[in-house]
């Protein structure tokens, strides 16, 4: 992987045959492992001969061959989504066979080209390095600390009113950190901080 990641903007597809036998290439943005398999098992077709698949988020990866010989399909896939410089992002590539063999290197270039060309087309959206804030304020300070966070693209996790102010945990892009420190400062005359939690 190589320059700066993206993922996709929403589910997208490609289809082709490759020596009579048809591959269809479903590619999906996937923010847990969880969603990703819950993507499996809703775009895996039971009528398909193999629905073999890749998902990368972050560190984590998987991928199936799902009876293809070991090496031919889920690597391949893994590798067109890596290729593409993406992140969090889940591809299954069906095949319905068409009776013509296509040997271990056919197969692996027609499960990795298909996941790729679907990867190609579609829209992606850029992955913004995002950083979680605690933070404690005042009552009076929350409504302005609040106005003042939103432009930075501070979206509020969680909020806990406590006997003695609020708790805040705040989530935004890791290149606002620094100016939103500085706000929570100004805000509160120096009495609060954003504590980073990652």
């Amino acid at each position: 992987m190589s320059g700066a990641l993206s993922t996709l903007a929403r589910p997208c597809r490609h289809q082709e045959e490759i020596k009579k036998s048809r591959f269809l290439a479903l590619a999906a943005p996937a923010a847990s492992p969880e969603q990703a398999l819950a993507y499996l098992r809703e775009a895996s077709e039971p009528t398909a001969t193999h629905n073999c698949w890749a998902w990368r988020i972050g560190q984590d990866y998987r991928f199936n061959d799902d009876g293809e010989p070991g090496g031919t399909a889920g690597r391949p896939i893994l590798q067109a989504i890596d290729g593409q410089d993406m992140d969090r992002v889940v591809v299954v590539v069906t095949r319905w066979y068409g009776g013509i063999k296509l040997g271990a290197g056919g197969l692996a270039r027609a499960y990795g080209g298909t996941a790729a060309e679907c990867l190609r087309r579609a829209e992606r959206v850029p992955i913004v390095a995002m950083t979680r804030l605690g933070v404690h304020c005042d009552f009076a300070e929350l409504a302005l600390l609040k106005a003042r966070l939103k432009d930075l693209q501070a979206e509020i996790e969680n909020e806990a009113f406590g006997a003695d102010g609020v708790d805040l945990l705040l989530q935004l892009p890791d290149s606002h950190v620094a100016e939103a420190q500085l706000r929570i400062s100004d805000i509160s005359r120096g009495r609060s901080i954003g504590r980073r939690l990652d």
